[in-house]
């Protein structure tokens, strides 16, 4: 299967997953681009995979479905483009020979999902949403801190080599604030570094992959002293790790 990031708006990332003659998009907020590629490529678009409800990620999902006959799979606790198949953490989904593993990941949204294709050739992938980032996850709009973090720990927990295909390119941004909560990750660093190089010839920084998360993303470390002490500067009074999350990413919202 052969995975393809196509740009929209600023910075969004609508992934396409293909086999050179039916295709499935995830979370395309535009039907244009999609349909754009797809024509390029001789591709039969047969589903579209929905993360949660923002009008970024569904804008396209009505015009593609009406233009293709595609299936839409998406979270059954939001209000989705209709028809569409509902999905819910612990469901399992066949598609394009496919299998992939709902997981709910609450937080951004209230019933956000992210979707998980263990056998996957030649890695893993999931595909996250807004959920996490390379280098940061997002806002909390409709959860909670503590279902967030709940959230990105079941991500993280994911075999090491698994892709990790977010939305958008937030990337560089969300490394100038890892740098500031870790300035002595070595590891962040070069892959800050890397990153920078990919942006300045146009090449997209995602999918990272999970154990690259790991070693330099501060939602995924925040248990390590380093990373505590950088909160506590912010905020004294944190001191359970949902309080530290919470903290942290009230200071990733003002950060500048």
């Amino acid at each position: 299967m052969n995975l393809l990031p196509i740009p929209a708006f600023d910075d969004n990332y609508l992934w396409l997953l293909h086999d050179q003659t039916h295709a499935l998009v995830v979370d395309p907020g535009a039907a244009q681009p999609v349909q754009e590629t797809l024509q390029r490529l001789g591709l039969q678009l047969k589903a579209i995979l929905v993360t949660h409800h923002h009008a970024d990620h569904v804008g396209g999902v009505d015009e593609l479905r009406r233009a293709t006959g595609a299936v839409v799979y998406g979270p059954e606790a939001e209000d989705i483009p209709g028809p569409y198949v509902g999905c819910q953490g612990g469901q399992t989904l066949d598609v394009l020979g496919v299998t992939f593993q709902v997981i709910d990941v609450p937080g951004h949204t209230a019933g956000h999902v992210a979707y998980f294709a263990p056998d996957l050739s030649p890695a893993p992938l999931v595909f996250c949403g807004d959920t996490l980032f390379s280098g940061g996850c997002g806002r909390i709009f409709e959860g909670t801190p503590a279902q967030m973090l709940h959230s990105l720990r079941q991500l993280a927990a994911l075999p090491d080599h698994t892709r990790v295909c977010c939305a958008h390119e937030y990337t560089l941004s969300n490394l100038k604030f890892a740098l500031a909560v870790e300035p002595g990750n070595d590891d962040l660093q070069q892959y800050h570094q890397r990153c920078k190089q990919l942006r300045e010839q146009g090449i997209p920084t995602v999918p990272s992959d999970i154990v690259t998360e790991r070693q330099i993303n501060p939602f995924l470390r925040t248990t390590l002293d380093e990373v505590i002490q950088s909160v506590r500067k912010q905020t004294p009074l944190a001191r359970s790790e949902v309080e530290v999350f919470a903290a942290l990413r009230e200071w990733k919202n003002i950060f500048r």
